[in-house]
């Protein structure tokens, strides 16, 4: 909360009003279950957890995924499957920064001895004697621990089938709702078209929604992006791909890795040592890797239906507004958004749409926020800020569980 008000005040670049409203959000929280006394000891916080041990492990790779920080970090995360289906990854991150990350996909990997590189590790296998896993599923590379290469399993083969084998919108509603990074998500699909920098497509499945493809990087060094055109560029085509999805933002998911659709004509036709997939974050597409001629294609769906998204076309936007103008200017700033006709417009337009708690909470919201009392002598009565407090939390959090849900049901 301090970083992103310095840099507000600094007016920097990488400020994002939306990133500092959500700090605030879970400084309150946290602060009011600390006060209310019921709050279990971790939510003060948790010192790094340490490796355990994890035995002997036979993983195979999945995909590989630049790893780019704001502070100048650098480097490569490997993720692995197990042979009981539990993710295992191998990351390799230092300083260095775009630099660090783009040549870190090829970086041998330093894991119990293993000879072999990133790029290989993540279409191979791994035999690890003596395992160390942390809690988040990061393998080890301690004093004890010898690791030999094997060969790997294509997509839809072994314990990589299970990742394949569920509707996406099943997937995500197994996710944890918050506080976690989703997991790795698989399915196949058919590409509609472009939107923006966004890929729409529909799953293999009836009935299954539209979906977007984002950039899981957006650095134009990297060819997250540059993957993604090529592909949009290629309606009807149908092809596997293996991404986290974004809870933030309605049916989006953010491949890291694409491959062909067994069986399927009109699919990607990648080199055999690439073992039916491309990491979108290091392989580049080429107009080779791409079908010629028009069989097996389907009539591309209309931009109309392809428009759709639940999140952005609520009113909930004016929450959001209201909360945002609390934070960057102040309780004053929340009052004057009671004046005038803001308030009625506000609160028909959720009731119109149903949000009728958030038209309530929006106008606690702005009634505390121009509520000072004053005694006879023009002098506050009570200055305190808990109860403005309160009332933003309250609108906050029903704010981010309604936009939760309407994420949840873009993917039904």
């Amino acid at each position: 909360m301090v970083r992103g008000l310095r840099a507000a005040r600094d007016r920097s670049a990488a400020q994002r009003l939306a990133e500092l409203t959500g700090a605030f959000r879970e400084l309150l929280y946290t602060a009011g279950l600390l006060a209310s006394g019921a709050a279990g000891a971790g939510l003060t916080g948790a010192v790094r957890r340490s490796y355990e041990a994890g035995g002997s492990l036979r993983v195979y790779g999945l995909c590989r995924e630049p790893v780019l920080s704001a502070t100048g970090y650098g480097g490569v995360a490997t993720h692995l499957l197990g042979v009981d289906g539990a993710h295992y990854s191998v990351s390799d991150v230092r300083p260095g920064g775009l630099s660090r990350a783009r040549g870190a996909g090829a970086a041998s990997v330093a894991l119990g001895g293993a000879v072999l590189d990133h790029a290989g590790l993540a279409r191979g296998g791994l035999r690890v004697v003596g395992a160390t896993v942390s809690p988040e599923g990061r393998l080890g590379a301690g004093r004890g621990v010898r690791a030999t290469a094997v060969g790997g399993v294509a997509w839809g083969e072994g314990p990589t089938a299970a990742l394949f084998s569920r509707p996406a919108a099943e997937a995500v509603a197994a996710m944890p709702a918050e506080g976690a990074e989703p997991g790795l998500l698989g399915c196949d699909v058919r590409v509609v078209g472009a939107s923006g920098d966004h890929v729409l497509v529909r799953e293999l499945t009836p009935g299954a929604p539209l979906l977007r493809l984002a950039p899981a990087h957006p650095h134009p060094e990297l060819p997250h992006a540059a993957n993604l055109r090529r592909i949009a560029g290629h309606p009807g085509l149908v092809l596997r791909v293996l991404g986290r999805p974004d809870l933030d933002r309605a049916a989006t998911l953010r491949p890291l890795a694409a491959g062909p659709v067994p069986g399927a004509e009109h699919s990607l036709r990648l080199p055999p040592e690439w073992l039916g997939r491309a990491d979108l974050g290091y392989d580049r597409l080429q107009g080779a890797h791409f079908p010629g001629g028009a069989e097996g294609l389907v009539p591309q769906e209309s931009a109309p239906a392809a428009g759709a998204d639940p999140l952005a076309d609520s009113p909930l936007w004016r929450v959001r507004r209201l909360l945002e103008a609390g934070v960057a200017g102040g309780r004053r700033a929340v009052a004057e958004a009671a004046r005038g006709a803001e308030p009625a417009a506000l609160a028909a337009a959720l009731r119109r749409a149903g949000f009728g708690s958030a038209a309530e909470l929006a106008a606690a919201l702005t009634a505390e926020a121009d509520r000072r009392p004053r005694d006879a002598f023009g002098r506050l009565a009570d200055a305190s800020a808990e109860r403005y407090a309160w009332a933003w939390l309250a609108a906050a959090a029903h704010l981010a569980a309604a936009e939760r849900s309407l994420v949840a049901a873009s993917w039904a």
